[in-house]
């Protein structure tokens, strides 16, 4: 795992490049109003495009994207790894359960690159609280449209009693809305993954400051 200091995953965005172009923007353009708004770091996750379009498309973010703003891509080690070789500015890669094994993952990124681990029960949690990951995503909290094979739902009351099982940072994930906010940082969440709240906005520098604000706020 990294050693640098840990990044901002307070208003954590899942770029979901379908949900951008459904509310008639590109990825980049999104991503860069969202930043303008607020978000604190970004993951890129299209699952349908090929290895080089991917790749195109998270160099345009990355140009996108200021620098305090880590860009990770999501399942896609093959092309993280190809956008570290072409320069582009990338910060690591989120996996799944059924993605490349942890170590596996680790040891291709290298130990700088932040690693993100998605988990939804208490056996998963106690697996990556073995493993050399920086952060775990959990959830979904609530049933989510931008992710077909999200996990049930847990609820506020089903996070607040996985989260003190995890010793990483935890995000949480799923149709997360500015108003579950309060109730997540209480629980001890280091962050809210949204996609939808932000990808779907009309405005979405708009949309991220309301999520940066009630952040702020619940602290």
């Amino acid at each position: 795992m990294s050693d640098a200091t840990p990044p901002d995953l307070s208003i954590y965005l899942i770029a979901d490049v379908p949900s951008c172009l459904s509310a008639g923007r590109t990825v980049e353009e999104t991503v860069a109003a969202a930043a303008r708004g607020g978000v604190s770091a970004v993951q890129l996750r299209d699952k349908h495009a090929r290895g080089g379009e991917l790749l195109d498309t998270v160099a345009r973010v990355a140009r996108a994207l200021p620098p305090h703003v880590p860009l990770i891509v999501n399942d896609r080690v093959d092309v993280y790894l190809a956008a570290r070789l072409a320069g582009i500015r990338v910060a690591g890669v989120h996996i799944g359960q059924s993605d490349l094994p942890v170590p596996a993952t680790r040891t291709l990124i290298g130990p700088d690159a932040l690693l993100g681990l998605s988990a939804s029960t208490a056996d998963q949690l106690a697996a990556a609280n073995r493993a050399p990951v920086d952060y775990v995503g959990i959830g979904a909290l609530h049933a989510t449209g931008t992710k077909q094979d999200a996990p049930p739902p847990l609820g506020t009351d089903g996070f607040r009693r996985l989260v003190p099982r995890c010793r990483r940072p935890v995000v949480a994930i799923g149709g997360i809305s500015v108003d579950d906010l309060p109730a997540l940082r209480a629980a001890g969440a280091a962050g809210a993954a949204v996609a939808a709240a932000v990808c779907r906005a009309t405005d979405p520098r708009a949309a991220a400051s309301r999520l940066a604000a009630a952040w702020r706020e619940a602290a």
